[in-house]
């Protein structure tokens, strides 16, 4: 199986670094081919800007879609972007690996969405959902939280985290045709004891020795 994980922390030392290293060694173990984007090392530019671009449609009038249809026509794509939509085009499964940030991605990852899933190249033309231009491929997201699993259940402080993801669950992933698999996610890792955070790693470890056999979630459309 071919993997694509995306790194989106600033720390290595952080417990989402040591996610990250965990993924590329178990994966990497098990006879799986590797690929990775560490955003912040790579100095990943977040803000879309004619810079996507080595193509013009429009010189007087910037329309994000616009330019990225005519790119994926014109083998337009800015270097770094080309190679990131090659990275995707590659793996049979892609993990984003990822701290929750108000509720959401990290701007960085978030930009690294905006230009890289591009019109034309990864979605458009009816080609959505179920007939996405990544069907076949699967997603997962693995995530740390500031708080306990009790502040993201139903009726708790923050809320479901069901609902939280499901933005970028329905929104991004399946919207691109990836099949979603269940997240890995760590609750509050920065409140815990290091033999919890220990064990894990380990639980995270052993969940993806059998990844390539795991059912996709449900996200449904409501």
């Amino acid at each position: 199986m071919k993997v694509f994980i995306v790194l989106a922390h600033p720390e290595h030392q952080s417990f989402n670094g040591a996610m990250y290293r965990a993924a590329v060694e178990a994966l990497s173990a098990a006879g799986h081919e590797v690929k990775t984007s560490d955003l912040y090392a790579m100095q990943f530019d977040p803000v879309s800007s004619r810079h996507n671009f080595i193509t013009v449609k429009d010189p007087d009038y910037f329309k994000q879609q616009i330019e990225e249809l005519h790119a994926s026509e014109n083998y337009g794509f800015a270097e770094e972007i080309e190679r990131e939509i090659q990275k995707i085009e590659w793996c049979d499964l892609m993990i984003w690996q990822f701290p929750l940030w108000w509720f959401g991605l990290p701007g960085i990852l978030k930009g690294w969405v905006d230009r890289v899933f591009a019109m034309g190249r990864t979605y458009g033309g009816g080609r959505i959902y179920a007939d996405g231009v990544f069907k076949g491929k699967r997603a997962m997201l693995s995530l740390t939280t500031g708080g306990p699993s009790t502040a993201y259940e139903k009726g708790g402080f923050n809320g479901d985290i069901t609902a939280i993801l499901r933005p970028i669950h329905r929104g991004i992933l399946q919207f691109t045709g990836f099949d979603v698999l269940a997240p890995q996610i760590a609750y509050g890792p920065v409140r815990l004891e290091q033999s919890e955070r220990v064990t894990l790693l380990a639980s995270y470890t052993d969940r993806l020795k059998t990844i390539a056999s795991e059912q996709p979630l449900d996200v449904g459309i409501y």
